[in-house]
């Protein structure tokens, strides 16, 4: 059974840093890509970065470009989102989710995904 669990959610100011956590397992990590959505109340959600296991390439919606870093560490079948320079608009319920296929030399995140997690909330005060 694929498992995808986000933790590191939380309050903290504008301009402040979280850093997100999801751990997974059920499935051979490094054969598919992954990526962080977010969606915040009354919003459609929206990919905010993804990462392929197999080349390493990364990508990330414009908005957060800059501030937010994706990685995975394969040997904890992991993945994380460093998040810096938090805004407002930057509150939402944060969610891993791994992608159906490898992918390579992303150049943007795929919109449909197979598996997600339940979410980190992240809520940035002015």
């Amino acid at each position: 059974e694929v498992q995808l669990q986000a933790s590191g959610g939380g309050l903290v100011q504008a301009g402040g840093s979280l850093r997100l956590s999801c751990v997974t397992s059920g499935y051979p990590f490094d054969n598919y890509a992954m990526g962080w959505f977010r969606q915040a109340p009354g919003k459609e959600r929206e990919g905010v970065s993804c990462i392929s296991m197999s080349d390493g390439s990364t990508q990330y919606t414009d908005s957060v470009k800059g501030r937010f870093t994706i990685s995975s560490d394969n040997a904890k079948n992991m993945i994380y989102l460093q998040m810096n320079s938090l805004k407002p608009e930057d509150t939402a319920n944060y969610y891993c989710v791994r992608y159906s296929l490898p992918l390579m030399e992303l150049v943007r995140c795929p919109r449909d995904y197979e598996f997600r997690g339940q979410g980190t909330l992240v809520t940035v005060s002015s």
